[in-house]
């Protein structure tokens, strides 16, 4: 099957009705630009006049120069009125847009319910908005709101409205599942008896994921056939979002056979899903299907070992089709597979038959009874290694660190913190102050360091995040503390763990700063790498 479909990306109207996501002006205009770099067909750029950001969207795409056909959304003209005297088609007019979705009613319930009006004045609303804004040059869909369950109800008058869109001009005629309440075999059926015999115009396709079955939905459609998806990336949307586009256009393509969009694109899809994540400020499930960071992560043993002989064995598609990778996870559950495997990514060698890659497994497995998590930390977890194949050296010998934290009434709290060490047989005592206790820590031990290794002021913390193990001992509970780090070039976790969050903080810190050097001389000589001796931390 090489049937070709079109992309209807609506995350950035659509999108932004999900809870939690809000997006400026330029936040849209970088969102359109990677969407139209990841080639989707039609992008909807929100609602024209209605708010200060969709206008200067608007104004500010032209610049751009995208492929993709910039879409304004609104709805048709108000009952009992003139389509010419309808300020919201103005807009939609006036915003320059290529084309638009004009939403209508569909059931007959909502006509009489929502906008208290006739059938035939419904009817009437459709017909001449969308022949309106054809007049001036546009391409309009129709988005025929709450379809299904108003052919489920009343086919008779849900045929009526999709005909006299179709009779006014419109290029698409859209299903929507506006409840997300319908099921795949109804969307079939309803959208095979559509394309059989009650209309000529493209159909398109727009669900919700109420019921958790939009992407299902979506490709039941297409089956039947729908010629067009409409949906957003990472399936955002009002309530439980929409159609999730990271996963209908590969499973649509690479399942499926259908023309979607071009391979080399199709090979950004978890780049741009993450961008657009990053962008919105919402975290991407680590388990969102093709894109997400555990999507072909592999942590059991048996699984493990089998995908080193073929990774057909446990991964539906190669992960590089959709730009994603393999991920090999080392935890308690691990078996020697996956420290080999996870070895073999970092070019060290180690065998099976090695007593030191039996003790390196010993040592993960205990660690993580205590606590450590290395799933999230592959920099602390790439140091093990390498200490457990005798690769690292000693950097620095820890000797001491203590806290100052002092709350005067009326002023901010002050930290300091004093930090000893030993360098090539000097004696290093530092101090520095910072907003928390942990950044005057990480400021000490820089400060100590700097001055031997040049490439740390490069390096930052990022993000910090502080997990409790156990509460049952309240306050005096295990916890285990995860940090990422960036320089210029990459970015990496690392984990501490103790009862105390201060010395957990310690170690993630230290472990930090080991990888950033370890990384910076591995571009230079891995032979000069050296590492903080076992004393610094109890790995």
């Amino acid at each position: 099957m090489s049937t070709a479909l079109s992309i209807f990306d609506t995350t950035l109207r659509d999108g932004t009705q999900g809870e939690g996501i809000s997006l400026s002006a330029d936040d849209k205009l970088k969102i359109a630009l990677k969407l139209d770099q990841l080639g989707v067909h039609y992008i909807e750029g929100g609602i024209p006049g209605s708010n200060n950001k969709d206008i200067e969207f608007f104004k500010r795409v032209k610049e751009l120069g995208l492929s993709a056909k910039i879409t304004a959304f609104g709805n048709t003209r108000r009952k009992n009125s003139k389509a010419e005297l309808d300020s919201n088609l103005s807009s939609i007019i006036q915003s320059g847009a290529q084309a638009s979705s004009l939403v209508g009613k569909a059931w007959d319930f909502h006509v009489h319910t929502a906008l208290q009006t006739t059938l035939e004045e419904n009817l009437a609303m459709i017909h001449d908005s969308i022949a309106y804004l054809k007049q001036h040059g546009l391409e309009v869909l129709f988005d025929a709101e709450h379809f299904f369950d108003g052919y489920k109800r009343n086919p008779e008058y849900a045929l009526a409205v999709m005909k006299t869109a179709e009779a006014a001009g419109a290029s698409h005629i859209v299903m929507c599942d506006t409840n997300g309440g319908t099921m795949p075999h109804e969307v079939y059926d309803i959208t095979a008896i559509l394309k059989g015999q009650a209309t000529t115009a493209k159909l398109s396709i727009h669900t919700h994921n109420d019921c958790e079955l939009a992407v299902a939905n979506a490709i039941s459609a297409v089956r039947a056939g729908a010629e067009q998806i409409q949906g957003t990336m990472n399936g955002y949307g009002e309530r439980c979002g929409n159609t999730n586009l990271c996963s209908v256009i590969p499973n649509l393509q690479l399942k499926l056979g259908y023309e979607v969009i071009p391979e080399q694109q199709l090979a950004q899809l978890t780049n741009t899903a993450r961008y657009i994540s990053e962008v919105a400020n919402v975290s991407l499930p680590i388990n969102q299907p093709y894109v997400g960071n555990a999507a072909f992560a592999h942590k059991g043993g048996i699984h493990v070992s089998a995908i080193l002989r073929d990774a057909r064995t446990y991964e539906h598609v190669e992960p590089e089709t959709v730009g994603n990778k393999q991920r090999i996870l080392v935890s308690d559950l691990a078996g020697q597979s996956n420290i080999l495997s996870k070895a073999q990514q970092l070019g060290i060698e180690l065998s099976q038959d090695q007593e030191g890659t039996q003790n390196l497994i010993k040592n993960i497995k205990n660690l993580e009874h205590q606590g450590y998590q290395f799933e999230g930390a592959d920099a602390s977890l790439e140091l093990l290694i390498r200490e457990a194949n005798g690769e690292l050296k000693e950097l620095f010998t820890f000797e001491s660190f203590k806290m100052l934290v002092e709350k005067v009434a009326g002023n901010p709290v002050v930290s300091e913190a004093f930090v000893k060490l030993k360098i090539d047989g000097n004696s290093l005592y530092t101090a520095a102050e910072g907003n928390g206790p942990v950044n005057a820590l990480d400021n000490a031990l820089r400060k100590a360091l700097i001055t031997y290794y040049p490439g740390l002021k490069d390096i930052h913390l990022s993000d910090y995040k502080v997990r409790v193990l156990d509460d049952k001992d309240a306050t005096a509970s295990k916890v285990r503390v995860l940090i990422e780090s960036r320089d210029f070039v990459t970015s990496w976790n690392t984990v501490g763990v103790s009862s105390n969050v201060i010395e957990a903080s310690w170690e993630a810190l230290v472990d930090s700063l080991r990888y950033a050097l370890l990384g910076q001389t591995k571009r230079e000589n891995l032979e000069d790498v050296s590492s903080v001796s076992q004393g610094l931390i109890n790995h």
